[in-house]
């Protein structure tokens, strides 16, 4: 069990049977009456985010979350294979457990399996991953207004807004919790 005085962000919690990780927290102690802690939390089955108020001091079960290192290797259909990396023992999930992690996964990249009592949750990716440009649109000569974008699309499938002087074959660093172009490789 831990308090509120406990709470940091990251930290995940259980509250009635769903499990919440905390995004952000402010302590309040208004000058009449009791403190208590105003906190966003982001349900971490279904990726809503919520917030919530405890009284200072309240108690509440910590979820201890494991994450283990695995290799994606490929995809059959609709199930994704990912291999341990210590046992090798292989793995399959089906797109509903991916999310939008499906975007930037690519083959023989290392990712993190989260698990909750033995129950898997999703994947989570490196922050950055360098992914290639396989179309993109030609910039338009004279278009060079300040901020001016195009879309292109990687090699996973997924579509970016990148700078007009992007052009097929670039390869590109992208921000996997935003989706967004932070510079080419």
């Amino acid at each position: 069990m831990i308090s509120t005085s406990d709470f940091r962000t990251g930290l995940t919690i259980l509250i009635d049977g769903d499990i919440y990780e905390i995004v952000d927290f402010q302590h309040v102690k208004p000058g009449k009456g009791a403190a208590f802690v105003r906190t966003r939390l982001k349900n971490v089955k279904t990726g809503y985010m919520n917030e919530k108020t405890f009284r200072a001091g309240e108690k509440m079960e910590q979820a201890i979350i494991e994450s283990k290192e695995m290799q994606y290797l490929y995809n059959a259909g609709t199930e994704y294979v990912f291999m341990d990396t210590q046992s090798y023992e292989q793995l399959s999930l089906n797109e509903d457990k991916l999310g939008d992690s499906l975007k930037f996964l690519k083959e023989n990249m290392n990712v993190y399996i989260r698990l909750f009592q033995g129950e898997i949750l999703g994947v989570q990716l490196p922050t950055f991953v360098e992914l290639e440009v396989v179309e993109a649109e030609p910039g338009v000569r004279g278009d060079t207004a300040a901020g001016a974008t195009k879309n292109v699309k990687l090699e996973t499938g997924a579509m970016v807004q990148v700078p007009l002087f992007i052009e097929t074959g670039d390869v590109l660093k992208i921000d996997t919790r935003t989706g967004e172009y932070i510079e080419r490789a």
